[in-house]
């Protein structure tokens, strides 16, 4: 007899072709998966990705100039700004049409302030200019060129009418100019006045003192780290309480305690004194500069490079240094060619956690940093909370962002992010 084989599609049991079934299963087993990661996916997407989104908008937004004033935005097209001469009196007449509306909508005073950030004084400028120009009628009041020269001499510069010409497009690379000292001129980008470079200045302050602070905190880390993983369990644990125990405590408190130790009637200088190896005349300044913010952050932060730094070196088997000693290698050769290259890991990942955690810090800095120890993020944060200008800050944290990944890159590419490890 012969084996005669039936062709066709395999079949499963409730028979459907088994390739079907087969997808299917793992079409349905994909969207079980999905649904488990789902909350996590829609909270990280609405607390973390929007906002992200939301804040490189508000950097290039700048529609409040067209949309206040469409019909001079319009007319200003027409005008050479670079001639050094007033627009002509149909610029005029759509402005005083345009601010009629704007002044019933109570818009002018905010556009007043945006353009406020390119050129001073024209918040006060709209403002009191609304209040004349509500009573007059756009048909028939004109000419208004006089009339609104007459009303403020601001309207006579030909400075104002450039601000509103370069800045009335919706999008703008304003924010960002001003982000690195750089400003729109009718000549094109320029530099801003050496009164108000600041920005630039402050970027570098930040990255050079977040990596004077991750250097510390690993100088300072590292040999807590190594006795931690090398003292019995029972020590260890004693010992691993007092480096969890700033958690325990507000930030807030333990930056005043700082400002407290630091101040040149402080515990720290009184101890000096009292040691003779400080003058009472000539007591030392610590607080309100660079040393102050560094002092304070990296005792903030040092937990942070101790973690991961310990959990590495207890993966590390004591073997290994033996082995190293027993062929003949010295303490320092066995510590630095067998162990100090196992712990790298460790570095890497509390040195990202510290850095990236240092440049975003502006609590400490604010209160123990004084004029020369703030970083970029108290800008940000005055921008916010006290100028309002979100635009600028909007841009400000974009490039900060930025930076980081790009610095991120760089480690990757160097050291490899494979590399890093938490524990």
């Amino acid at each position: 007899m012969h084996d005669e084989r039936v062709k066709g599609p395999v079949l499963a049991a409730d028979g459907t072709p088994l390739k079907r079934s087969l997808n299917r299963a793992l079409r349905m087993q994909k969207m079980r998966a999905m649904m488990l990661i789902a909350p996590l996916l829609i909270f990280v997407l609405i607390t973390f990705i929007f906002p992200i989104l939301q804040m490189l908008w508000r950097s290039v937004e700048n529609e409040i100039v067209s949309q206040t004033l469409p019909n001079t935005v319009i007319a200003l097209e027409q005008w050479d700004e670079k001639s050094g001469e007033l627009p002509p009196e149909d610029v005029y007449a759509a402005f005083v049409k345009d601010m009629k509306v704007a002044v019933a909508n109570k818009t002018h005073t905010k556009l007043g302030t945006r353009l406020n950030y390119e050129q001073t004084g024209l918040s006060s400028l709209f403002r009191k200019s609304g209040r004349k120009i509500k009573k007059w009628d756009p048909e028939t009041g004109g000419p208004f060129k006089e009339k609104l020269i007459k009303v403020n001499k601001g309207w006579g510069d030909v400075t104002t009418w450039q601000t509103i010409k370069l800045h009335s497009s919706p999008i703008t690379a304003g924010y960002f100019l001003n982000a690195v000292d750089m400003r729109l001129t009718p000549d094109g980008v320029a530099m801003q006045p050496e009164n108000k470079q600041i920005l630039l200045k402050l970027f570098g302050r930040t990255f050079v003192m977040s990596l004077v602070i991750t250097f510390a905190c690993i100088a300072l880390g590292y040999p807590v780290a190594w006795l931690l993983a090398n003292l019995p369990a029972r020590s260890a644990n004693m010992l691993m309480i007092l480096v969890l125990l700033p958690f325990w405590t507000s930030l807030l408190v333990r930056t005043s305690a700082w400002k407290v130790m630091l101040q040149q009637q402080g515990v720290i200088n009184d101890t000096l004194v009292w040691l003779g190896l400080v003058d009472d005349a000539n007591r030392l300044v610590m607080i309100n500069n660079q040393f102050g913010t560094i002092v304070a952050m990296t005792h903030i932060l040092l937990p942070f490079m101790i973690l991961p730094m310990y959990s590495v070196m207890q993966t590390i088997p004591p073997s290994y240094l033996r082995a190293a000693k027993s062929l003949g290698a010295t303490n320092w050769t066995a510590f630095w060619r067998v162990y100090f290259p196992q712990t790298v890991p460790g570095i890497g990942a509390g040195s990202i956690l510290v850095f990236i955690l240092a440049i975003g810090y502006y609590i400490t800095p604010e209160i123990v940093g004084g004029t020369k120890g703030v970083f970029i993020s108290n800008r940000i944060a005055y921008h916010i909370s006290s100028s309002l200008n979100w635009g600028l800050a909007a841009a400000l944290g974009t490039i900060l962002l930025a930076v980081v990944l790009i610095l991120y890159w760089a480690y990757d590419k160097i050291v490899g992010i494979d590399n890093v490890k938490l524990g």
